[in-house]
């Protein structure tokens, strides 16, 4: 059956008590750790290519993306509150749905967070050397800074940036929470400083016409700057190593994602008001592809006079300004706190591995605990191979819609997952309640759907094929070691409740 080897949510609480990471972080750790994965690459870098598809109207586009989010966070945070281990997605699917959907959850997980990893390392690239090139007049070879559909070979920097964040990944958790909350402070400094600038200088007929490209263009905007808010998720990741997950797990969620939005909105309204944010198109007139040669080719006819064509915006915009030394100082902020975007994602891939192999589902090797730093080292290597790959040879924008692919789908599964839970298990404790439930999950799984048919083709064929990819992952691997399939599943008795988890032997 397709809704068969479901894991209950004892059984998942038991198991997560057994094989336990330890618990070390609180709620403003947790709020820190969403507003370091949430605020990154999308505002930073994306805006650019969102000014490209819908002009002005991003703005429209930033409101969509986020309204989405909100409703998915509140479906999120229940889950979370009530079942607050390591999974994400993946463990609320598995609870609800059956190990199937589960598995192709999990599959999908790893689109969202480590093609994510690869897109901020690539956007950090793009903010090292700009601020090199205008800090030290200094021409970096675009050879080696670029990926090979960019025109360059490899983009070593991003590969370097990728490697850092996986040995700091390997030290600890909390080590990495620790010097995550200082990059976010220098991030948050950034985007005011931005705004005190940029806003008192707005132009209201930059925003003339708004939406140049019709609501087609704020669609593809808003699929694409998506990936500006997915990292709240992985603060989910991170239950099973937070203190008092009851509580802290909805404040981090939610407080995230609304301290997130509300920059947004500023910082995008001061781009697009003080130096215009409108498409460059063809010479007669057609519209053209965010990061393709077209678009790089057209810029250089236009002296790259135009923040769609900056891998920089923020930087680029403050320069145009008058403020140059800010522009480069911004930059050098971005430089220095896009990292917590990629440890973040980084973090939430290797927790999802962790908890597939303590399933079954993967091998037992993705599960190791080093035994110096208490963190599952192995997976954690591996990924970041994965994501240094990822970054050294693809553009930001392509691997930013492929992972919003990825995160849809996910987002949707843990909409449809609160909805069936409150009805077969609605006496379970739930420190946090979805308001309006039956309003608020349905109109997320119709934003989340309404967004993935507004992704490029590419992005839509790719993801079909990782899915069948996985299908096959799984009936050919997976299936045949399931914990679940095979009964060694943890319980806890009723009678005992404190009492150690004891395997269930298979059913005959």
């Amino acid at each position: 059956m397709i809704f068969g080897r479901v894991k209950s949510l004892d059984a998942i609480l038991a198991t997560a008590e057994k094989k336990s990471l330890h618990r070390s972080l609180g709620a403003f750790q947790l709020t820190m750790l969403g507003i370091g994965a949430v605020i990154g690459t999308g505002i930073f870098v994306l805006t650019a290519e969102a000014a490209q598809k819908a002009g002005p109207g991003m703005m429209i586009s930033f409101i969509i993306a986020g309204v989405v989010c909100a409703v998915a966070a509140l479906c999120y945070a229940e889950m979370a509150s009530m079942v607050p281990v390591s999974g994400s997605a993946y463990t609320y699917s598995y609870a609800v749905m059956g190990e199937l959907i589960a598995w192709m959850v999990g599959w999908a997980l790893i689109l969202e967070y480590a093609v994510a990893a690869g897109a901020v390392s690539v956007g950090w690239s793009g903010y090292m050397i700009g601020y090199i090139e205008h800090a030290f007049s200094i021409d970096v070879p675009a050879a080696w800074t670029l990926g090979p559909l960019d025109g360059g070979i490899i983009n070593l920097p991003a590969m370097v940036i990728a490697g850092l964040v996986t040995w700091l990944l390997v030290i600890g958790t909390k080590e990495s929470a620790t010097v995550n909350a200082a990059l976010v402070a220098i991030k948050i400094v950034a985007l005011t400083v931005f705004v005190i600038l940029a806003v008192p200088v707005m132009n209201m007929k930059e925003f003339e016409p708004f939406s140049p490209l019709g609501f087609g263009g704020i669609s593809a905007a808003a699929a694409s700057i998506f990936f500006a808010y997915v990292g709240f998720d992985a603060v989910s990741t991170a239950a099973e190593e937070t203190k008092n997950p009851q509580r802290n797990m909805p404040i981090g969620l939610i407080g995230s994602l609304g301290i997130c939005t509300i920059f947004y909105l500023l910082v995008s309204a001061g781009v697009i008001g003080s130096v215009g944010a409108q498409p460059v198109m063809t010479a007669s007139g057609g519209a053209i592809e965010p990061g393709t040669a077209e678009l790089t080719a057209r810029c250089a006819e236009i002296g790259n006079q135009a923040v769609v064509c900056s891998k920089e915006a923020l930087a680029w915009t403050l320069r145009e300004i008058g403020w140059p030394q800010i522009g480069n100082l911004v930059g050098l902020a971005a430089i220095i706190a896009l990292p917590s975007v990629i440890l973040m994602m980084m973090f939430g891939q290797t927790r999802i591995f962790f908890v597939m192999s303590r399933d079954g589902l993967l091998p037992t090797a993705f599960s190791k605990i080093h035994p110096k730093y208490n963190t599952p080292h192995f997976i954690t290597i591996l990924t970041g191979i994965a994501v240094a790959l990822f970054a050294a040879f693809f553009p930001v924008g392509q691997l930013a819609n492929i992972s919003n692919s990825g995160t849809l789908f996910a987002f949707a599964a843990v909409s449809i997952a609160v909805m069936v839970i409150r009805r077969t298990d609605p006496g379970r404790h739930r420190p946090f309640r979805t308001p309006m439930l039956y309003l608020t999950a349905p109109l997320s799984i119709i934003g989340c759907i309404y967004l993935f048919a507004s992704l490029d083709h590419k992005s839509i064929i790719l993801f079909l094929i990782w899915a069948a990819i996985g299908l096959l992952v799984y009936f050919g691997y997976s299936r045949s070691r399931s914990h679940v399939g095979l009964g060694h599943v943890d319980e806890v008795h009723e009678e005992d409740p404190d009492a150690p988890p004891q395997p269930v032997p298979p059913v005959s």
